[in-house]
């Protein structure tokens, strides 16, 4: 049976509480039933609030997950709901080791990051679940010539999980529209995941990933955030708001 979960709003924006969303994906694969998982936080949520095109998409999914400090302290706070934040990049991580130690027979592409990035994060996934079956892996970056490309191997490849990480929209965008590719797979938007793995960047230390602060490291490793980052404020006054008058 499937891990039963709870639907709740924030900001219009449908979230799911359960107390096991891997087993849940695991149940998926074994049931061949196609999902489409989004990773929210308060900046794509605000991002959903001006783009109509992504708010359906997430509609849509059939399972969001709380990835964001801001999310689950709306939960807490406003809903009274006692929710464990559950960072993408931990879930995917999850799912990968249990599909190499569980469903070895599933397969797994990475699309993604600069050129070579998913190839690295491949690489050190081989390396650590050696019964992991990826089955291939793109860079995000190409032209028109080789999206196609790229999208007819998926279609002949018919891998069961496909991690994309474009970033937020373009990777919840690539994936409402590609879907229909593989509709029996599981497909999740990883953002910078691909760069964890590969290396090329660290994750903020447990500490301050604990306390919900690791978006407070993200922004001190790429200052340049720092406008993405005037979602945060925004989302919960906006949350306070839209709770009071609802």
């Amino acid at each position: 049976m499937f891990p039963t979960s709870k639907v709740f709003s924030v900001l219009g924006m449908p979230i799911h509480v359960m107390s096991d969303y891997p087993k849940w994906l695991l149940e998926s694969l074994k049931q061949g039933k196609g999902a489409h998982v989004v990773t929210l936080n308060a900046e794509m949520t605000m991002q959903a609030q001006q783009n109509p095109s992504l708010s359906k998409i997430i509609q849509n999914a059939e399972l969001i997950i709380p990835d964001g400090a801001g999310i689950v302290m709306y939960l807490r706070w406003l809903c009274w709901q006692k929710v464990q934040r559950c960072p993408g990049i931990e879930l995917a991580e999850t799912l990968l080791q249990a599909i190499g130690l569980q469903q070895a027979d599933k397969t797994v592409f990475f699309y993604g990051g600069a050129n070579g990035v998913a190839a690295k994060a491949a690489n050190y996934w081989q390396q650590k679940v050696p019964t992991l079956n990826i089955v291939g892996t793109h860079s995000g970056y190409h032209s028109a010539e080789e999206e196609q490309q790229l999208l007819q191997t998926i279609a002949e490849l018919q891998p069961q999980v496909i991690l994309v990480g474009l970033g937020v929209p373009r990777q919840e965008l690539w994936i409402a529209q590609n879907r229909y590719l593989c509709p029996q797979a599981i497909w999740i938007g990883v953002g910078g995941s691909f760069d964890i793995w590969s290396g090329s960047k660290n994750r903020a230390p447990a500490w301050l990933a604990n306390n919900n602060l690791e978006w407070l490291y993200r922004l001190y490793k790429e200052p340049w955030r720092w406008r993405r980052m005037l979602a945060l404020p925004h989302f919960a006054v906006k949350a306070f708001v839209y709770r009071l008058t609802t």
